[in-house]
């Protein structure tokens, strides 16, 4: 299982990347974790612009949703196109957003639009297990399973139990810290460097990746110091780029 970072950002693009998208690779499959603002210029510096075989959105604020429809126009307009429908899964709502957003009526000719719901289930080669965790709206944690070998991925969430059951023992805890310590941060939103870091340290993860990291109002160093004061393990920021061998 490979991970590609096609952004990473927290809430809208920073300066070196787009918002969060991450493409997870296995016997030639390719799963998308997310679409955010931007991403597309990585998908296609980091892949291929039609090599995705699914996506998954962990829920619908616009910094993890937008390619989304972007990627419209690549399936549907194409010269070679159009394409085949692509599975597309959501939480409740996630074809009617996504429509409004592109501003021209459904998109079911582009997407087959699955809903999420917590439990598991098949996508590919992968064993995907989604939960609901601590966001002002329908939000999934998402936990990765191929070849004995497990990917964990926050999403946007406040400090709950569900990221803990997701992120149990996994190889790759990719994990956002989008806010400082020590600051009076809006309650049941976000995570700290430092609530990742316990996060991590509880699951018993090998590896703590962040992400989502605002950078506008979030200083990296305060991150990665407050993290490694909780977490032991290998820790890194995630970059635009970067890649995994899980």
């Amino acid at each position: 299982m490979k991970l590609t970072v096609l952004g990473c950002a927290g809430s809208f693009p920073g300066p070196e990347s787009a918002c969060s998208s991450y493409l997870v690779e296995a016997e030639g499959f390719r799963l998308l974790l997310d679409f955010g603002t931007g991403s597309l210029s990585g998908l296609q510096r980091y892949a291929t612009i039609t090599s995705v075989d699914a996506i998954v959105l962990s829920h619908l604020h616009a910094d993890h949703i937008l390619d989304a429809c972007s990627y419209v126009v690549v399936r549907r307009y194409a010269p070679d196109g159009p394409y085949p429908r692509l599975p597309l899964y959501g939480p409740a709502g996630t074809a009617a957003r996504l429509a409004a957003a592109y501003g021209e009526g459904p998109l079911d000719d582009v997407y087959d639009f699955r809903e999420l719901r917590p439990g598991t289930l098949s996508v590919g080669p992968f064993t995907l297990t989604v939960d609901r965790v601590n966001h002002p709206v329908e939000t999934y944690g998402m936990r990765v399973e191929h070849g004995g070998r497990v990917l964990a991925y926050s999403a946007d969430t406040a400090p709950c139990e569900a990221l803990l059951r997701l992120a149990h023992g996994a190889d790759l805890f990719l994990c956002e810290a989008s806010y400082p310590d020590g600051a009076q941060n809006p309650p049941d939103l976000h995570l700290t460097g430092r609530e990742a870091g316990e996060a991590a340290t509880k699951a018993g993860v090998g590896r703590l990746v962040l992400t989502h990291l605002v950078a506008a109002w979030c200083s990296e160093s305060n991150v990665i110091e407050s993290a490694s004061a909780a977490f032991t393990g290998p820790l890194e920021v995630a970059r635009t780029g970067a890649r995994y061998e899980l």
